[in-house]
């Protein structure tokens, strides 16, 4: 089921009512999408950053919408810690959406064994799956990962309904032999240096 965000019409625009707004614990957003005219709204800042700490993507917005919505876009502080905008599109039941996720290992290769080291090349993916199908992350398996072999993009096991943007054999994740740090050179005058003749 999807997160409940409750929101009202948000009936003033610029950037010192989105600041009072934020300072009231409410966040500015608007909602668009399927061909409607666009609503301005309110969305309680407490509410809809718990939702993004558990990565929803798909809300249901009640209260002045009654509609089921993709959080499509978000504008963040120059920190990156807060939420200062956000952007809603309208969805119905079975849509397809666009989206990037993240790309988590699981299980142990055996390449470590061997005494190589995992090297994860791709940490994100744009896919296309039903909206209210996204997955929080795609988890990719290393178990039978040996030193030497890597996992590609197109072998990788996607769930149902599910369709990678990504070319098929794009590394995603590697068991490579560890680099090792060059010894350092013996401090010492460079070869053809000329000699320093002089005071002692």
């Amino acid at each position: 089921m999807a997160e409940v965000l409750n929101v009202a019409l948000r009936e003033t625009r610029g950037k010192r009512n989105a600041r009072r707004n934020r300072r009231n614990g409410s966040l500015p957003a608007v909602l668009y999408g399927h061909g409607l005219e666009a609503v301005s709204l309110l969305v309680k800042a407490e509410e809809f950053e718990a939702a993004v700490r558990h990565g929803v993507r798909v809300v249901k917005l009640a209260g002045a919408v009654d509609e089921q919505a993709f959080v499509r876009a978000l504008q963040w502080d120059t920190w990156g810690t807060h939420v200062l905008h956000v952007d809603f599109t309208r969805i119905s039941e079975h849509e397809k959406v666009e989206v990037r996720v993240a790309v988590a290992l699981r299980g142990e290769a055996p390449g470590l064994k061997a005494g190589g080291v995992l090297k994860q090349l791709i940490h994100e993916v744009e896919i296309e799956c039903e909206a209210t199908a996204i997955p929080e992350k795609l988890f990719v398996s290393v178990n039978h990962l040996g030193l030497g072999q890597s996992i590609t993009v197109g072998q990788l096991e996607l769930p149902p309904g599910i369709v990678i943007f990504a070319e098929p054999d794009a590394v995603v994740v590697e068991c490579v032999e560890p680099v090792e740090e060059a010894e350092e050179a013996a401090v010492g005058p460079a070869e053809g240096e000329p000699e320093v003749i002089g005071r002692k």
